[in-house]
């Protein structure tokens, strides 16, 4: 097991509501990434996912906690498998919109020795709806291509390839159409999103300067690797190809409950 060597705390406005949130990272001897809030307990585990739509939530009758795929991510990077959560707001505090940082107040904290557990899928798993597809292949290292397909001329049928160097998706925001934020704030949603936290799609560029080529396509990447690693086996330490075309958090973790059962640690 791998949890942090100090209770540390860190507050930042949410995402979707607008709403000030802290969150209370406190080390564990248990197994297990575990929200608190409102005296309700909800386990990291995909089993637990409640909703897709516009982020990844988690949760069970009496409480939802929200946006939890960069926070995952950045645990699936330091190889944390032990924490409590405990926070004041439903939703994570979204702080730089990635993963960068939640992996600096990891290490503020400081971190554990990791376990060294590698994994593999017993067999090529695929998940194919209409245009959009997850394959799986064993292989004898991780590398990951996403292929994104969205309506801007640097986005339209783009690849990114990531294998061992996380540095560029760790800091790559979240990202939405500049055009459908009035509509998303009129629904509830996206009302803490400012320039700092995540980069618009206008019709021929970006609200903000890219902190890297293809950015948004990297979100898709840390994105992925968070709500992977709710099957609870870290998706860093898979030998696996991973190809995935045009997909999201509902495929992600579609494509996670199917692949749970298979994957194996190597001995």
């Amino acid at each position: 097991m791998t949890t942090l060597k100090k209770e540390v705390t860190i507050k930042s406005v949410s995402l979707m509501s607008g709403t000030p949130s802290e969150a209370r990272l406190v080390p564990s001897e248990k197994k297990g990434i575990r929200f608190h809030f409102n005296n309700e307990t909800v386990e990291a585990k995909v089993e637990n996912v409640i909703s897709t739509e516009h982020c990844t939530v988690i949760g069970n009758p009496n409480v939802q906690i929200v946006l939890i795929e960069h926070f995952m991510a950045a645990c699936a990077i330091c190889s944390i498998d032990s924490l409590d959560i405990y926070l004041s707001h439903f939703e994570l505090p979204i702080l730089d919109g990635a993963s960068k940082k939640w992996i600096e107040l990891f290490n503020e904290a400081g971190i554990e020795e990791p376990e060294t557990k590698t994994y593999t899928i017993i067999e090529p798993t695929y998940y194919i709806n209409g245009k959009t597809h997850i394959v799986m292949l064993p292989s004898d290292k991780l590398n990951i291509t996403y292929s994104v397909n969205f309506n801007h001329p640097q986005l339209n049928h783009r690849w990114v390839n990531v294998s061992t160097n996380f540095n560029e998706v760790i800091e790559a925001r979240t990202f939405g159409y500049l055009k459908d934020l009035e509509m998303l704030q009129k629904a509830g949603y996206a009302h803490g999103v400012n320039i700092e936290n995540t980069v618009g799609l206008t019709e021929d560029g970006f609200t903000t300067e890219l902190k890297s080529e293809m950015e948004p396509a990297k979100h898709k990447v840390l994105d992925l690797i968070g709500d992977f690693y709710l099957t609870g086996i870290n998706p860093i330490n898979l030998k696996a190809e991973i190809i995935v075309k045009e997909a999201g958090h509902t495929v992600h973790v579609n494509f996670a409950k199917k692949i749970k059962p298979k994957l194996i640690e190597e001995k």
